[in-house]
Formats: structure tokens, sequence, C-alpha cells
């Protein structure tokens, strides 16, 4: 029986679809989650195949990024938000979303490398988006981002402004699995969110939120695992590496 873990989030419908549905794989348990949690089981070794966020593939042992397919965006991503009332060259304080590590990081490696501003970062807690007033800013991310974003003045994509720095896409997270996942399996599996993604119209009807989902998954989002990507994936855990040596924290 393999386990696999993934985010539970719009933007994995094609995946989830294909796992379950394509009839590629058989035998599997799939579990879904935030993307904190995600990373947090599988740096306890807790699932043989994963949709990591990239902010973790330092911390992952015995796994290996086996996939050509990714959660990316090529510009703007829709659902990844630093959200406030004022711009952000303003904010003296910015909630991190307690759902997400590689987001929180990007921020900060945008405002300590690109903007050269240092606001105080305030780690969060559920329902933190009320506190986001005044010079107050908050990151917030997944389905909540595009439930929330028309509450706020200003919006700033982080994967457009990370784009608009470095002139590269950006990978918000990575399928991995453990070196002792056969090659069958793998075929089996990478056939399996191939197909998903191939049929991803399938599941535009799949939501609660009042979005146009087919606009999201089309255009917004970015599935492909392709040169440019892996190259923004060097460069952001480069930058992180700086980041925690900046901060004198560890990776």
């Amino acid at each position: 029986m393999i386990k696999i873990i993934a985010v539970k989030y719009l933007n994995t419908l094609p995946f989830v679809y294909g796992i379950e549905e394509s009839g590629f794989l058989r035998d599997f348990i799939l579990e879904l989650d935030i993307p904190s949690i995600c990373a947090q089981k599988l740096e306890n070794g807790e699932a043989d195949i994963g949709l990591v966020p990239i902010a973790a593939l330092n911390k992952l042992k015995d796994y290996n990024v086996f996939s050509d397919y990714c959660i990316g965006a090529e510009k703007s991503v829709g659902s990844v938000l630093l959200v406030a009332q004022k711009p952000i060259d303003e904010l003296k304080e910015i909630y991190l979303d307690y759902q997400s590590r590689t987001t929180n990081f990007l921020i900060q490696i945008i405002y300590n490398k690109y903007l050269d501003i240092s606001p105080l970062w305030i780690n969060s807690t559920a329902g933190f988006e009320r506190s986001i007033r005044g010079s107050t800013g908050g990151v917030i991310i997944g389905d909540r981002a595009l439930e929330l974003a028309d509450q706020f003045r200003y919006k700033y994509d982080l994967a457009a402004l990370w784009n608009k720095y470095t002139n590269l896409p950006f990978v918000f997270a990575c399928w991995v699995a453990k070196s002792s996942v056969s090659k069958a399996t793998l075929s089996q599996f990478s056939q399996a969110i191939s197909w998903g993604v191939a049929h991803k119209h399938e599941v535009v009807h799949d939501s609660d939120i009042d979005i146009d989902v087919k606009h999201y998954l089309d255009n917004c989002i970015s599935y492909e695992l392709d040169y440019s990507k892996r190259e923004a994936m060097e460069l952001y855990l480069d930058e992180l590496r700086a980041l925690h040596l900046a901060q004198g924290t560890s990776t």
C-alpha cells in the first residue's frame, strides 16, 4: 500500500482527480492537508510520495524529486498574496500565514533582498486575517486568498513579484518520493497525475468558492516542472539559505 500526501487546495484538484480516477494507481492511501503539515509529515517520513512545499526540500531525507509536474506559476498565481490596507513599502508588521512556510520565506526574501525593508514578522494562527489593518499586512495563501482578496485595498501577488525581480516563474510545491518506491509505481503515479492535468476541466465544478475555477487552473497555475522552473527552485533555495544565514537561523 502506497501512502500519498498532497495539499488540499483548488490547485491540486487535477492531481487528486488523476490519482483517484485515472485507473493507473491501485492500493494507495491519499491524505490531504495544508502545505505546512504536508511538509512536516514528509520530513518525518510519514508518506511514500508527497507534494512537498519547496522550502522543505533541504530537510527531506531519503526523498527525491521525480516528477515533471509541480504547483507553479509563470507570473501571477492569484492565490498567494500579501494583502493590506496600505502600500507594501508602508507596512510596519506582517502576519505570516500559518499554513505555509515556502510563502512566508518568499515574502521575507522579497523584502530583505529586493525592497531592503525590514518589517516585523508575526507568526499567525487561524483567524489572523481579521487583524490585517492599518500598517499591518498579512500573507494569505490558497483558497482563502481567492475568497478574501477583495476585502483589502492593496493586494500583491507574490509569484508576480518574484517574476518582476528575477524574471523567472515560481514553484510552490513539487512531487517527491522515497528512494524505496519502485520505478513501476513511480511510472504509474506519473501517468495518473499527467492524466489528471490533461482532464483538469472535468473538475472545475468541484469547488464551493465563487471564482472562475477554469480560468484559475488554466491561466494562473502552471503544472509543468520545466527547465525555467527548476532554475527558479534552485535560486529560491539559494536565497533561502542566504536568508537563514542573515537571520542566524537554520534551514
